[in-house]
């Protein structure tokens, strides 16, 4: 446990020291759709989608943040599967036109290599349709064909080495970083968005847990307010 937790710890560490220009310029963006009453678009292929799913509907978690979720490029109903269509061509763009993402919202795009076609097609129509764009994924894929960090308004480096997993067992590697690093990441933008958007007067929409007393209240009054507009409600 401790090699591992030292992995981590100082992969965040690397993130936070290396990337607060970056980390401070998403905030800033997810502060202004907070205040224009926006959506905070969350798309990620495979295991890349767990940290959309850590920022929706939870306690403690923006009520207008809209994981983009297609069961075709996620894990749970045929690994193998979603892997082969990740790097299928035209897919991302049917699975974008669903989610009603409009001007004035921002999409974050999650992807370690930032290479497989349907992140970067996601990004490129997000960037289509006038939307700013956020890029959580690794430079270390950039010399094996990672572009979106590239492509994005606002790259955030993940830090992950080229392969993910940094614990070597026999002649493999276990132990990725990616997961923990993107989690910690778009919790931390989100988190300092809202402290900006309070800092201007607008009370950002949080979600609190159910079984506090009065949480359902609340959460039963955001889930009215995005119903129609977060598409996994």
């Amino acid at each position: 446990m401790s090699e591992y937790l030292e992995r981590i710890t100082a992969n965040l560490n690397r993130i936070e020291n290396e990337e607060a220009v970056a980390l401070e310029r998403a905030s800033d963006a997810v502060a202004e759709v907070i205040c224009r009453d926006g959506i905070v678009h969350v798309f990620g292929c495979g295991h890349s989608h767990l940290a959309a799913l850590d920022t929706f509907y939870r306690a403690g978690g923006l009520a207008c943040v809209s994981p983009v979720l297609d069961v075709d490029l996620m894990l749970h109903d045929g690994a193998a599967k979603s892997s082969r269509m990740e790097k299928m061509p035209g897919i991302a763009g049917q699975v974008f036109r669903r989610h009603g993402v409009k001007p004035g919202d921002l999409f974050v795009v999650i992807s370690a290599s930032g290479k497989n076609a349907a992140p970067v097609e996601m990004l490129r129509a997000a960037k289509a349709a006038g939307v700013t764009t956020v890029a959580i994924s690794s430079a270390a894929y950039r010399e094996h064909g990672g572009v979106l960090l590239d492509e994005a308004d606002i790259p955030i480096d993940c830090k992950v080495p080229y392969g993910d997993a940094v614990i070597e067992v026999g002649e493999a590697k276990m132990g990725g970083l990616s997961t923990s690093a993107s989690c910690c990441i778009l919790n931390s933008i989100l988190i300092e968005g809202a402290k900006k958007a309070l800092a201007r007067g607008v009370t950002p929409p949080i979600y609190t847990s159910g079984n506090v007393e009065g949480g359902t209240a609340k959460n039963v009054a955001l889930e009215e307010k995005y119903f129609n507009r977060v598409k996994h409600l």
